[in-house]
């Protein structure tokens, strides 16, 4: 049987092997021809750019939050300052069991669920090597107890920081107000740059008004990073500017009399230098701790100030509407005055009650059987309600209303406090717009003792009255009196502001009426006399009283049968000395009855206060 050979084709064979080794170096050469190429472009036409990417990966700015300016009171009495505060802190990446951690921690400081809660909310914001806070201002007695465990928790440390603190607690929770946690809404409405490493914020008052002023400017320091972001050395800084201190017009001395003063009475109490608008004292009550909302308040707590009857949180002073009473009784006579509807020899006749032309309806003065005959002077001295009954009808409300204006009634005070409210200040065109209604002549009536849709803020009822103290120049008020910049001893203080002169044709109108304000506290029949006992000067004040529910006709307004929360609110205005005044005040208390029992005597211990005479007990 023959055997099967194969022939080879070597010529055929090299040719393949070479064909193909060619086109394997071509291939070879054309890629690394692509990979010197890329080389050259990345390293000389891209250096500059992939080197400042590569900075940024070993490079990283980290910002320095400057400190918050300091405040304080016009003797210098810190209202505001940073102290240093200890806090629980963890990084997260050291310990092994964070919930076991935790646990035990909870047991060695009692930490609450809400602490543990916003720590972990706080851990998912932050890297993992990162100091994450699990509880802030610690007792020196919790310092102690975890400093001799600290073995017991790996990764978890107490560290030194400073925060803000209140010393005075509650005396000017609404006027200094509060700085709180950065929040959502703060991000919308701030530059985020000048705020980095910054977790807190003015919320109200002073804080929250001069935000800008208090915080300062953040520094930054440049740092070298390894690839887990760890700093490895520090390579250059900017230090941050501290904030500016503010010196404030308010007194501490006067600031306490009044809130003592108003005891166990919810109510306001503003007092103003007439001549330069400086805000001497400012006080709502009831009031609350701000230090308490400066590392978060509880739940619990907010709740409890949120829900209150009482309403401690709101700001009487500036957002409290009351109906002025018998306190708008000097503006209206002084309208009555300078529209030349009466002069002040004009006398009306009072049997105790006024009635419209053509109508049976009886209007009643708080005297039920009347003053008798009574002239502008006696009118104010003994608050007689039907010679501003009629004095009102006569002029009307729209020039009633269009007078009151020059005062500020109706309109926000232009005070430097954040939230101001604008009261209100009648008229036929605003019923109109507001209610769609008309206006009626019994509506006037009312009206120009201070009542019915007359509203006026204790801000605003103490700046009209400094305006007309000072004769018609109307001071804008201000609480901050000067700033000091950090690391400086000088200050520079703010500009008094002329606001309005209003215009008056006849200037004896003002001393007539300065004058009857007199008669109400130095006068035989003033319903204020008391304030005036043993003064070394003449005050000048006016009494009110303003109701919080109608009485009807047939009805007697009994105070023993009703709930305190229906009585009346007392107020009282005054200013001193009448001929060259220093000190303006408008006292608001609510339900406390009687202007002249429960209001003009806080008056009288803050116009001590302030002369340095001996205060009532």
């Amino acid at each position: 049987m023959a055997s099967k050979f194969t022939l080879k084709d070597h010529f055929r064979e090299s040719r393949l092997v070479n064909g193909r080794l060619l086109f394997s170096g071509l291939l070879s050469v054309i890629i690394f021809g692509i990979v010197i190429f890329r080389l050259v472009y990345l390293q000389v036409f891209e250096y500059e750019h992939f080197d400042s990417l590569s900075n940024r990966n070993r490079v990283d700015i980290e910002p320095l939050p400057p400190q918050r300016g300091l405040i304080y009171d016009r003797n210098g009495v810190l209202l505001a300052e940073n102290i240093p505060t200890f806090s629980l802190e963890m990084v997260p990446e050291k310990v092994p069991d964070i919930d076991q951690t935790l646990k035990e921690l909870s047991q060695l400081l009692a930490l609450s669920d809400e602490d543990i809660d916003a720590f972990k909310d706080r851990m998912k914001r932050q890297r993992r090597f990162h100091h994450v806070v699990i509880r802030q201002r610690l007792t020196e007695e919790e310092v102690a107890r975890f400093s001799a465990n600290r073995y017991r928790f790996p990764g978890v440390d107490i560290e030194g920081r400073l925060i803000r603190h209140y010393p005075q607690n509650n005396l000017f929770a609404h006027a200094v107000g509060y700085v709180g946690r950065i929040n959502e809404r703060d991000m919308e409405l701030i530059d985020q740059k000048d705020y980095k490493g910054t977790s807190q914020i003015g919320k109200t008052g002073i804080e929250k008004q001069y935000e800008d002023t208090l915080h300062g400017s953040v520094g930054y320091r440049q740092v070298e990073t390894n690839v887990q972001g760890r700093i490895v050395r520090e390579l250059m800084s900017v230090p941050s500017q501290s904030g500016d201190d503010l010196f404030l017009n308010l007194d501490i001395n006067l600031q306490r009399v009044a809130a003592d003063s108003l005891g166990n009475y919810n109510g306001s109490i503003v007092a103003i230098d007439p001549r330069n608008g400086g805000v001497l004292a400012l006080v709502s009550k009831p009031d609350y701790n701000p230090n308490s909302f400066v590392s978060g308040i509880s739940s619990k707590e907010y709740g409890e100030l949120r829900d209150s009857p009482d309403r401690p949180l709101f700001d009487r002073a500036l957002r409290g509407h009351y109906p002025p009473g018998s306190t708008l009784k000097p503006f209206v006579a002084l309208a009555g005055l300078e529209l030349g509807v009466v002069d002040e020899h004009s006398k009306t006749y009072c049997p105790g009650w006024y009635s419209l032309p053509g109508s049976s309806h009886r209007y009643r003065c708080w005297k039920s059987y009347g003053h008798g005959m009574v002239d502008m002077k006696d009118a104010v001295a003994q608050s007689c309600d039907v010679y501003f009954y009629d004095l009102a009808h006569t002029l009307g409300i729209d020039r009633l209303h269009n007078f009151l204006d020059y005062f500020g009634f109706g309109h926000r005070s232009g005070i430097d406090l954040p939230n101001e409210s604008e009261g209100l200040s009648p008229s036929s065109e605003w019923k109109r717009a507001s209610r769609n209604q008309a206006w009626f002549p019994g509506e006037t009536l009312i009206s120009g003792i201070g009542q019915g849709f007359n509203q006026t803020t204790p801000v605003q009822l103490a700046h009209a009255t400094a305006t007309l103290a000072m004769r018609g120049i109307s001071m804008q008020p201000q609480v901050v009196r000067a700033t000091r910049p950090a690391g400086q001893t000088d200050m520079n203080l703010r500009n008094s502001e002329i606001m309005n002169n209003l215009p008056m044709q006849n200037s004896q109108n003002w001393e007539n009426v300065v004058q009857a304000m007199v008669e109400v506290i130095h006068g035989a029949r003033g319903t204020a006399r008391s304030v005036g006992k043993d003064m070394p000067f003449k005050v000048a004040g006016k009494t009110g009283t303003a109701q919080v529910f109608g009485i009807a006709q047939d009805e007697e307004y009994d105070a023993e049968t009703l709930e305190r929360k229906l009585h009346d609110h007392a107020l009282f205005i005054a200013f001193a000395p009448a001929d060259k005044p220093e000190f303006a005040v408008a006292v608001v208390v609510e339900n406390g009855g009687s202007g002249s029992k429960v209001a003009a005597p806080i008056a009288r211990k803050l116009i001590q206060q302030y002369f340095g005479l001996k205060v009532d007990e």
